[in-house]
């Protein structure tokens, strides 16, 4: 995910355009987070006193679905969530929010008060190229066109494979993203160019890599090694929210009611997904296509540290900084809020 692009996308952060872009792609600030369809019953909240009120922020993406069905369907009191990641938190418009990774170990430069909570989703990545275009295995992409939304956890997933067969970023070039009036109209023009022959593979999340395989058809290869790399989405807010004994009833309880609700996607997914694509933007079909590239750990996942101190090299090369030390990224995980809503896990 090289170099200075324009387009800084929800799963990291970049100023400029893709905020604009993100906006505009958003659904109109009207638009609930609950559907039409009969809300199930919420669990009983933690406490019987009057809960803080809670703003909640989230990437308007498929790993997203857990907090949507929380917040419509399972915490006390329906909450809409409203599109943004972590910025949302330091801005002061959430009280938690979700992202990858990525964007916490750029955003928490600015706001060293975040904390990871949870970890709602991990997203298992794929790289799509053309066998036409000399693709057959990874090591093949050396000399080879990618192109992915710079900065972002994507190109983070190029780079780690990249990695694993001895290769560099300077080992591929990197095609600037589409430009194009909103994000996902960028997003889907991907594919396209491949297709018209200005790039080889393209390196995305969900939809868009399956969107990417059903358009190459038969010419599609597919490169996804989910050991090497998934991105982890988690759910962050702030060590001040949690130091106050209301805020922290809140989240705890929020946090008690995604994991009832990642229960109840992992029986029927299907069940949920109107519910979801109505928050997200993004039809039934492509949630549906997208779902099996998603896992829903109900925890913060155990590598969690070592995730951010692999992937902090790689963004601190961005601006010539030094790496943050292990000790020094160990502060952003805070596993109380978890015990606390489940019990030891």
């Amino acid at each position: 995910m090289k170099q200075s692009s324009p387009f800084p996308f929800s799963r990291s952060v970049m100023p400029g355009l893709v905020s604009v872009m993100l906006a505009a792609c958003s659904p109109a600030p009207d638009q609930a987070a609950v559907t039409e369809q009969p809300a199930e019953k919420p669990t009983a909240p933690l406490t019987a006193e009057p809960l803080a009120p809670l703003t909640v922020s989230g990437g308007y993406w498929i790993e997203l679905s857990p907090v949507i069905v929380a917040a419509g369907n399972f915490y006390p009191v329906p909450v809409k969530v409203n599109e943004g990641g972590v910025r949302s938190i330091t801005a002061g418009d959430a009280l938690v929010a979700t992202n990858a990774e990525t964007q916490l170990l750029r955003e928490s430069l600015v706001n060293p008060d975040l904390r990871i909570i949870m970890t709602v989703t991990e997203g298992f990545y794929r790289l799509v190229g053309r066998r036409s275009a000399g693709i057959e295995q990874l090591s093949d992409l050396k000399g080879k066109r990618v192109i992915t939304p710079f900065h972002t956890s994507a190109n983070y997933y190029l780079v780690a494979m990249l990695e694993s067969v001895g290769l560099t970023e300077d080992d591929v070039e990197l095609v600037p993203f589409p430009k194009a009036d909103n994000v996902r109209v960028a997003m889907d023009m991907m594919s396209d160019v491949v297709l018209n022959g200005d790039a080889d593979v393209v390196a995305i999340w969900e939809p868009e890599a399956g969107d990417a395989v059903e358009e190459f058809g038969d010419d599609a290869i597919v490169l996804q090694d989910r050991s090497i790399y998934r991105e982890v989405f988690n759910l962050h807010t702030t060590a001040t929210a949690l130091a106050d004994p209301a805020r922290r009833k809140a989240i705890v309880e929020f946090v008690r009611a995604i994991a009832v609700a990642t229960d109840a996607l992992k029986t029927d997914p299907e069940k949920y997904w109107p519910q979801i694509s109505e928050v997200i933007g993004y039809p039934v079909d492509d949630i549906a296509a997208g779902w099996d590239e998603q896992g829903f750990p109900i925890q913060i996942v155990p590598d969690m540290l070592d995730v951010l101190e692999k992937e902090e090299v790689w963004i601190a090369k961005e601006r010539n900084r030094t790496p943050r030390t292990r000790e020094e990224l160990a502060r952003f995980i805070d596993y109380s809020v978890l015990e606390e809503a489940l019990g030891p896990r």
